[in-house]
C-alpha cells in the first residue's frame, strides 16, 4: 500500500482544538467504552477530562478506572507514542534516528513519520479498553499491539520518539480528531492539558515521587514476567523527566489551571476517588 492511500484512518489537519476537523479518521457512530458503563454525567454534557504527568504516576490505571466510572471514553495517548516506537525498533530505524549526524538522522526520521503514517495507529474502540493497532505488511490486515507496546525495549525508546516534533504534530492531529468523535472524554499523556486540549473542563496534573515511580514500574514490569531493578529503573525515569520536560515541543508541565494530585502515598482507590469526585464537582453533579 502507498503512502497515499488509506485504510478508511486517513488523517487530514484538523481545524482548531476540539472543533470539527476537515476530515475524520472513524465513523462517528463507533462503539465507545460509554455504551458498556452507566454514566454518572448527564448524556447530553460533552466533557474532556485530562491527566496529565510523569511516567510512573498512574495515569494509564486510573484513567481507565475514571472512564469507566464516569462512563466517559478512554484515550491512553501513551500508547500512541508507544506504538510509534515500537515500528521505530520493529523496522529497523533506531539507529539512524538516533544518530548524530544529520545527514542520517533527518531523512531517517522523514521516513519514520511515513512510516509511522502508513502504518495508521489507532484504537479499536469496540474493545474494552480501546486497542492499539497498527497496520502489518507481513500480515496485510491491521492487528493489536497491546503486548508490543508495553515492552522494555519500547519502554526504553519512546522519550525518544516522542521528542520528535513532526511526530507530536501528527499524533496532536489524531488526538483532536478522537476527541471530535469522542466528545466525552478522559485522556492521559505528558501534553494533553497543555497542548492538545487546553480547554479542557477538568484537568489532572498527577505527579509522585522519583523512588515510589520507580518500584511501581518495576512491579509492572515483573508482573508482565520482565526481570526490573528499582535503582536502574529510577535513573531512567529521571532521564525520562529530563528529556520531557525540556523538549521544544509539548513538554511536560502542569497547567495553570490542572488541579494537582501527589499519588505517593494515595492508594489506587483513593487517587480515582479524588478524580471521580473533582469531575463531578465540576460538572455539578451531586
Amino acid at each position: 500500500m502507498n503512502a497515499g492511500e488509506s485504510r478508511g484512518h486517513t488523517l487530514r489537519e484538523s481545524s482548531v482544538h476540539t472543533g470539527e476537523p476537515a476530515g475524520l479518521t472513524e465513523p462517528k457512530d463507533s462503539g465507545q467504552v460509554s455504551a458498556r458503563h452507566a454514566s454518572v454525567i448527564p448524556q447530553d454534557v460533552d466533557i474532556i477530562v485530562t491527566i496529565d504527568g510523569p511516567a510512573g504516576t498512574g495515569k494509564s490505571t486510573v484513567a481507565q478506572a475514571l472512564a469507566e466510572r464516569l462512563g466517559l471514553d478512554l484515550l491512553d495517548t501513551g500508547a500512541m507514542y508507544r506504538a510509534a516506537a515500537a515500528i521505530a525498533i520493529d523496522r529497523g530505524l533506531m539507529d539512524d534516528i538516533e544518530s548524530d549526524d544529520p545527514n542520517t538522522r533527518d531523512p531517517a526520521v522523514a521516513r519514520f513519520v511515513e512510516v509511522v503514517n502508513e502504518a495508521d495507529v489507532h484504537f479499536d474502540w469496540p474493545t474494552d479498553p480501546p486497542a492499539i493497532m497498527a497496520w502489518s505488511k507481513a500480515l496485510g490486515k491491521f492487528e493489536p499491539i497491546n503486548d508490543r507496546i508495553r515492552t522494555p525495549d519500547v519502554t526504553r525508546a519512546v522519550s525518544i520518539i516522542a521528542g520528535i516534533v513532526p511526530l507530536r504534530h501528527h499524533m496532536v492531529r489524531k488526538q483532536r480528531i478522537i476527541a471530535y468523535q469522542h466528545p466525552r472524554l478522559v485522556t492521559e499523556g505528558r501534553d494533553q492539558g497543555s497542548v492538545v486540549f487546553p480547554d479542557a473542563l477538568v484537568k489532572f496534573f498527577l505527579d509522585a515521587d522519583l523512588k515510589v515511580r520507580a518500584e511501581r514500574r518495576a512491579d509492572q514490569l515483573r508482573a508482565a514476567g520482565y526481570s526490573a531493578e528499582a535503582d536502574e529503573l529510577t535513573e531512567q525515569l529521571a532521564k525520562r523527566d529530563h528529556a520531557d520536560r525540556n523538549r521544544d515541543e509539548g513538554p511536560l508541565i502542569c497547567p495553570d489551571d490542572a488541579i494537582t494530585v501527589d499519588t505517593s502515598d494515595l492508594t489506587f482507590e483513593q487517587v480515582v476517588d479524588r478524580l471521580g469526585q473533582d469531575v463531578l464537582d465540576r460538572v455539578g453533579v451531586a
